[in-house]
C-alpha cells in the first residue's frame, strides 16, 4: 500500500496522533534551527510511530504553512526537502 496524506490526515487528530505530531514538529524545528533544512529520512529516523503518521505529521506542517518543500513530485518520500516559509 502506498502514502496517502488523504487517508493519514484524520489519524493526526487522534491523541496519539497529536503526540506524534508534536515530537515531529521538535524534530524538525532542531533540525532547522541547526542547518536550515531538513531531509524526511533524518526525522522520521529519529522518533519513533508508523512510517505514513511520520510523513502525514511533516505534510500537515506544509499544509499549516510552517514548512516549505523543496523537493518536487519525483523526489522518494524519504528523500524530500524542507526548509522554513
Amino acid at each position: 500500500m502506498a502514502y496517502s496524506y488523504t487517508e493519514e490526515k484524520p489519524k493526526l487528530f487522534t491523541e496519539e496522533g497529536q503526540v506524534l505530531f508534536l515530537k515531529i514538529r521538535d524534530k524538525v524545528e532542531e533540525h532547522l534551527r541547526f542547518s536550515g533544512a531538513v531531509r524526511m529520512q533524518e526525522v522520521i529516523s529519529e522518533c519513533l510511530g508508523a512510517t505514513w503518521g511520520m510523513l502525514a505529521c511533516v505534510d500537515r506542517l506544509v499544509e499549516l504553512k510552517e514548512l516549505k518543500e523543496l523537493t518536487g513530485t519525483d523526489v522518494p518520500g524519504q528523500y524530500r526537502i524542507f526548509t522554513e516559509v
